[in-house]
């Protein structure tokens, strides 16, 4: 097993990050690794900077040690190879079949429904279906934390529908969307792996409802069901015509590179996120054919580990210094709380050690004027990866983005080396550490590189753990007791129930 692996990192000796600088006239080299994201002679890449972390030599033996120990090339080929990851589910995980690396007739079929994907967002920006100036794409979870992402990332300089993603079951977030929209040029995209989820099908009726209000004849022909269950969407009332399917071996926070994409692709075109796809791609092959330090999100996940297992770090900050990519500390925390946020191992054992750190952030530099000050002078150590873009998304005076990437930089710098002073308010102990990745531009290539490049850190924490990232039980608990109360037939803790009498409900 594992256990005498972690004992001999936690033998290990644990230098400041001066030290291992000074130590190391080469570290630079060993631990920041330039990435072609698309085509290398478009030079659209990214640097990935693990340098001002505390691995060194001594620990990156130790955990290349115990990838091996926890099978990592094994579990690594049976992703690839659509075996069954998930074991409580009985399922593979075959999320990069959709970029076009995995098993051979996964592969095909992703292609299949891509090409069905495209035909319809291609006919719609022909006009094939009348005018569509809107698209008011509903989901929940991965059905629509990716979406948002990834459209507001990329889609900023003139989409070509304007999409607005509605996640919350309260109205609001619906009412807000119908403002922003003209019902008779308006589109509904309804994203729900079984076409069941009560947040997206309630949301759905409403939004139904609201295009009827409005002298839309037949609203469920603006409809367009992104689905694992096409049967479930044609029972309730979407021609087949206008279904996207996508495969049940998808989980919901891996399926934007499925047809869950469609509102990406209305906003970018086919063309663009055809690139976002193969930018993944690039990234997965990278993973699969990579190994030790060299592997990009195997580095990242050593460095995770080293922070919450011989640390007992509890959070890891994450902070992009590109407006454009606001929206990814949401996005990384249901990847990797929802994936790695565990108790057992993948065979139902406790687990020895803690699991997931609490994924947060912000943007920068709004951040630095808020939440800085703990990760610098706070008590608690927090890991910290900064996220920036060399290229500005902005037509506005250079030193925007001058001054913006500055910031960036100097923070890192900045929790590195700390500063003395013989007033204690004023001293900064410095020894903080942070990883940066620094893209040419927020492309759709060098994006979807940076959130596969999550996808696999987030599996080889989970192998390094002993964990099984694909399933989710926690989620469900609340879920079932919600609708207990619909039911109106159960008694809870007395605090529960002063709640529902206070709130009409019960």
């Amino acid at each position: 097993m594992s256990k005498a692996a972690w004992n001999k990192l936690e033998s290990l000796p644990k230098l400041s990050l001066k030290e291992l600088f000074a130590a190391d006239s080469g570290r630079l080299d060993t631990f920041a690794t330039r990435f072609e994201a698309g085509d290398p002679e478009a030079a659209c890449g990214m640097l990935f900077d693990w340098s001002k972390t505390h691995l060194d030599a001594a620990h990156v033996a130790a955990f290349e040690e115990l990838a091996e120990t926890m099978n990592f090339a094994g579990r690594r080929a049976a992703l690839f190879a659509g075996e069954i990851v998930n074991p409580t589910e009985g399922r593979a995980a075959e999320h990069t079949a959709q970029r076009g690396v995995g098993k051979e007739e996964s592969v095909e079929l992703a292609a299949e429904y891509h090409h069905r994907m495209a035909a319809i967002v291609e006919a719609i920006h022909r006009g094939a279906m009348g005018e569509v100036k809107h698209l008011i794409h509903i989901g929940i979870g991965g059905s629509a934390l990716g979406p948002a992402l990834a459209i507001d990332a990329l889609a900023r300089d003139g989409a070509m529908v304007d999409v607005h993603v509605v996640s919350n079951i309260d109205g609001c977030a619906l009412e807000a969307a119908f403002a922003k929209c003209d019902p008779a040029t308006t589109m509904l995209a309804v994203a729900s792996k079984t076409f069941t989820t009560i947040e997206t099908m309630t949301n759905a009726e409403s939004a139904i409802t609201w295009l009827r209000e409005n002298g839309v004849e037949d609203p469920y022909g603006r409809i367009v069901a992104l689905t694992a269950a096409p049967d479930n969407a044609i029972e309730w009332g979407v021609d087949e015509t206008r279904i996207l399917p996508f495969s049940e071996s998808v989980g919901g926070r891996y399926s934007l590179w499925s047809s869950i994409g469609f509102p990406v692709a209305m906003a970018l075109g086919w063309p663009d996120f055809a690139e976002f796809l193969n930018g993944a791609a690039a990234m997965d092959v990278h993973f699969r054919d990579t190994d030790g330090l060299a592997n990009l999100p195997l580095r990242a996940a050593f460095g995770d580990q080293y922070y919450t297992r011989l640390r007992g770090c509890q959070t890891r900050g994450v902070f992009a210094y590109d407006e454009r990519l606001a929206l990814l500390p949401d996005y990384l925390q249901q990847l990797e709380m929802e994936s790695n946020g565990k108790s057992v191992t993948a065979d139902g054992a406790p687990i020895d050690g803690p699991t997931a750190p609490i994924t947060w952030g912000g943007v920068g530099t709004d951040a630095q004027h808020a939440v800085f000050q703990l990760l610098h002078q706070g008590t608690n150590i927090v890991p910290v990866d900064f996220i920036a873009a060399i290229a500005p998304g902005d037509d506005l005076n250079p030193a925007h983005h001058r001054i913006l990437l500055s910031n960036c930089f100097a923070q890192g710098a900045a929790l590195m080396a700390g500063k003395e002073s013989d007033d204690p308010a004023r001293a900064y102990p410095g020894d903080r550490p942070s990883a940066t990745i620094l893209l040419d531009e927020v492309s759709p290539a060098t994006f979807g590189a940076l959130i596969a490049f999550h996808e696999h850190r987030t599996f080889a924490n989970a192998v390094l753990m002993g964990i099984n990232p694909f399933d989710q039980f926690g989620v469900e608990l609340g879920k079932e007791i919600a609708k207990q109360i619909e039911k109106g037939d159960t008694a809870f803790d007395p605090s529960t129930e002063a709640l529902l009498a206070l709130a009409g409900i019960k």
